[in-house]
């Protein structure tokens, strides 16, 4: 299973009823923090996220309403006397400006914090464990930018254990039969792993785009991921701001959606200039089928 819960979805500033982007990923056994805006804490209580579960955080680019939020999430880790170690991935001088801010507070963490700073402009593996893999998506925007595509890896077999048992099976044999290895008993008789084990769910996947210009070419890295959340600041009505300000609309979200054959799109990083946001699910649907759209605490699972 995965989840994603939608901390903040809004851009530019933050305000009394929309909180800007943040969210909340699990996926292959982790949790992990994509972008940090002012409120990230706030909206993390309100969803009850315990915070020692979240050990990778991913920061999109040095926008603020994109990582304001960081130092004092940092801060309060260490007020909570947290002792795990944190990582930290994000553009080049991030490092710098948390740093600065500690030395002139006089707050370091009660814990190893360690950064993973990134300046490439083509795809990049930055994490990767016997779970899950992580690769940035290069994105145009102002100012240096990444997406990030986050791929579960094939989960084992489940070991039916009843029948295990039931041709006496030694214990030994478990995991290579989760592996999907046929099993031969002592009288030379071979059983079929398809009758011991069931098949795992499907590795899920997931592609995190902020800020960013309309950029076809992306297809290609995003080809048939399950789910991509995509940035739609702007309507058709004003795709000349695009631009100037790099941004996209919803109608160019699902043309990528649409090219990359992804199961679900979301919208998000809706403009405060627009107060009917189902304006944007009708753009896209005009060029894909599934449309969702984020909103600050909303939660998407998927089996």
């Amino acid at each position: 299973m995965m989840k994603l819960q939608i901390l903040g979805c809004h851009a530019a500033t933050p305000r009394s009823n929309s909180f800007a982007t943040s969210q909340i990923l699990e996926i292959g056994g982790k949790m992990m923090l994509i972008d940090c805006a002012e409120g990230t804490q706030i909206q993390l209580r309100r969803q009850k996220v315990k915070f020692s579960r979240i050990k990778h955080i991913f920061i999109s680019h040095l926008h603020g309403d994109h990582f304001f939020g960081l130092i004092g999430l940092l801060n309060t880790f260490s007020l909570h006397g947290r002792k795990e170690e944190l990582h930290v991935f994000g553009p080049k001088g991030i490092k710098e400006i948390i740093l600065l801010q500690q030395k002139y507070g006089k707050a370091w963490t009660s814990y190893p914090l360690r950064f993973h700073e990134l300046d490439k402009k083509t795809p990049e593996l930055i994490f990767e464990d016997s779970t899950l893999s992580v690769e940035t998506i290069p994105l145009d925007h102002r100012v240096y930018t990444n997406g990030f595509l986050f791929r579960e890896k094939p989960k084992d077999r489940t070991l039916l254990v009843e029948k295990a048992e039931a041709y006496d099976i030694d214990i030994a044999y478990y995991k290579s039969i989760k592996k999907g290895k046929d099993i031969t008993l002592s009288n030379g008789k071979v059983i079929p792993n398809e009758e011991l084990t069931e098949p795992p769910e499907d590795p899920k996947s997931y592609a995190f785009c902020s800020d960013t210009r309309y950029q076809p070419e992306m297809a290609k890295q995003l080809k048939d991921v399950h789910f991509l959340y995509h940035e739609s600041t702007f309507l058709e009505k004003h795709s000349d701001l695009c631009e100037k300000t790099k941004h996209s609309t919803a109608k160019e979200a699902a043309v990528i959606a649409k090219k990359s054959n992804v199961k679900e799109l979301i919208l998000g990083h809706f403009s405060a200039r627009y107060k009917n946001r189902e304006k944007y699910r009708e753009e896209a649907e005009m060029i894909f089928a599934d449309v969702s759209l984020a909103s600050d605490r909303k939660v998407f699972e998927w089996k």
